[in-house]
């Protein structure tokens, strides 16, 4: 059994922990601090619901994002910056494919996350507003790979590409 859980992924001068956008989170632990403030936090559940990326975003004054993993197979991006507002995607999309067709008749992948190349463009978007000039054309790699074998090193490869937490 894979991994399930969330990476919360903002910048702040205090814990993104400590925050009140987070705060139904408890048990949240910093795995990776970057330069300009830049923080990485796990929060392992396999029950989802973890707060507002947009509360976050907004609290912190900065661009946020949280990743979803779904046992290690694929993973739901959610990202939010206090200017440009919110987008979804996921990473390894064929895998999350197999997730949503369980039940859900007639709705696709893209009825759920932005195709690839518009998540490429938002995603550039989004580094720019945390200070990051990026190229779309690495992250849209990122957005069409398949999990290798975790999709936990596509999310880390994703914010390696968006100038925010190198690999």
């Amino acid at each position: 059994m894979g991994y399930w859980g969330y990476f919360v992924v903002g910048r702040s001068e205090r814990p993104l922990a400590e925050l009140e956008a987070l705060s139904g989170a408890e048990g949240m632990r910093l795995t990776t601090s970057a330069p300009g403030g830049w923080q990485v936090w796990e929060y392992p559940s396999g029950d989802g619901g973890i707060g507002s990326m947009n509360a976050l975003a907004q609290e912190s004054g900065a661009p946020a994002l949280f990743g979803y993993v779904m046992d290690s197979d694929c993973v739901v991006v959610e990202a939010a910056g206090p200017e440009s507002g919110a987008w979804s995607t996921c990473l390894a999309r064929g895998a999350m494919a197999g997730y949503l067709g369980a039940g859900q008749e007639g709705l696709t992948l893209e009825d759920y996350f932005l195709e690839p190349r518009d998540a490429a463009e938002r995603a550039v978007a989004w580094a720019a507003e945390a200070g990051r000039e990026v190229s779309d054309g690495p992250l849209l790699d990122v957005l069409t790979a398949d999990a290798d074998p975790l999709a936990e090193n596509l999310f880390f490869r994703m914010l390696d590409r968006l100038g925010v937490v190198p690999l």
